[in-house]
This record gives C-alpha cells, sequence and structure tokens, in this order.
C-alpha cells in the first residue's frame, strides 16, 4: 500500500475508533463473499464491518487511544465498528455465527474496555436498548394510567360530597339568628320589669296624702 493510501486508511480507521460504541474484532476466514454481505446486513447500518490489515488496526487504535490486546490481532481480522446498540450488534454476531462456524469472534473494546469473545456473548444474551426503552414505555403508561384512575376517582369524590357543604352552610347561620333575636327582645324585657316596680311608689303617695284627715 502507498503511503498517501496508508495515511488516509490510518485516519479513516481512527476516525472509526473514536466514532463507535464498541468495536468487535473477528476472524472471517473461510467465509465466502456472499456469506461477509449476509453478515454486513445482518449488522445493520449502524454498524460498520471491514476487512483490515492487522497493522493498520494497530496503529489506528494506538492513535485513537484505544487498548487492543496484540493477541487479538494474529489471522486475517474484520473489525465492527458499532454506532449503535452493541448489545444488537452482539446477538447479530451470536446468531450469524451459529449458522455459519467459519465466523470466529475474537474479543473488543466496549465503553472503552477490553472485552472478551466470553463477553461478548454475555451481552448478546442480555435485552437490546429496544426491548428495554420498550419496557420502560410500558411500565410508565401503566403507572400514568394508574394515576389518572386515581385522580378521577379523588374528583369524583370531591364532586359527590360538593351539595352536602352546601346544605351545612344555613344551619352553621342559624345561632347568628337566634342571637340576633335575643338581642332585639332585650330591651322589651327590661321594660316589663320597671313596671310593676314603679307602683308602690304611687301607692304610698296616695297614702302619705291621706293621713292627716
Amino acid at each position: 500500500m502507498a503511503r498517501p493510501e496508508k495515511t488516509a486508511a490510518v485516519a479513516e480507521l481512527v476516525e472509526d475508533f473514536k466514532s463507535a460504541q464498541a468495536t468487535f474484532l473477528t476472524e472471517y476466514r473461510g467465509l465466502t463473499v456472499t456469506s461477509l454481505k449476509e453478515l454486513r446486513r445482518s449488522l445493520g447500518s449502524e454498524t460498520k464491518y471491514s476487512v483490515v490489515k492487522n497493522t493498520l488496526t494497530k496503529i489506528a487504535a494506538k492513535d485513537a487511544g484505544v487498548d487492543i490486546d496484540d493477541a487479538l490481532l494474529a489471522g486475517p481480522s474484520a473489525l465492527a465498528f458499532i454506532k449503535g446498540d452493541p448489545i444488537a450488534a452482539a446477538k447479530s454476531l451470536k446468531t450469524f455465527q451459529k449458522e455459519n462456524p467459519a465466523l470466529v469472534i475474537k474479543g473488543g473494546i466496549y465503553e472503552g474496555k477490553r472485552v472478551t469473545a466470553a463477553e461478548i456473548m454475555q451481552l448478546a444474551d442480555l435485552e437490546s436498548r429496544e426491548v428495554l426503552l420498550s419496557k420502560l414505555a410500558g411500565a410508565m403508561k401503566a403507572s400514568m394510567a394508574k394515576a389518572a384512575q386515581v385522580f378521577d376517582a379523588l374528583r369524583i369524590k370531591m364532586e359527590s360530597g360538593a351539595p352536602a357543604s352546601a346544605e351545612a352552610a344555613p344551619a352553621a347561620e342559624a345561632p347568628a339568628e337566634v342571637a340576633t333575636e335575643a338581642v332585639a327582645e332585650a330591651p322589651a324585657t327590661e321594660a316589663v320589669a320597671e313596671t310593676p316596680a314603679e307602683a308602690p311608689a304611687a301607692e304610698a303617695t296616695e297614702s302619705t296624702e291621706s293621713t292627716p284627715e
């Protein structure tokens, strides 16, 4: 490979390493061109599957600050640069490997750390991001529906209790009206009480005037 082409290839690989969520290394020896096309299709548009020389991979990984085990760079290698969900990519690799045993999953980088082939298989057994989001959305929907039922029941209870509160208002005003009437009647009671008190005084005056005769 000419130097300018090599420089361009390394620069592209460096960008692939930096932009990928995860990078899985595989050995494709024994796979046909048709099988490789099927593998790329199964990985989806968010994963770039490239056959790369190990020397270029080593240089690009170093320039990108990615720590790849040198033991993985043995034999013909193809790298899966995953820009989407690494778990979904791991599932696709595992499924394809079952049908095409010639594919060897070596290991790779996940969340900035080295992972073995066994750990990639463990990732493949996890639920994908889409499934987790779907379950989360379902749980949130159920919680919102339950909350809506609670609020609706509370609203109905408050509405049914509103007339009872309105009827209780006149009863609460009754003592005030009674007190008003009692105050209004008080002067009349005092007037009645004063009338008998004046009668003896009048009789005493008449008695005094008749004594000299």
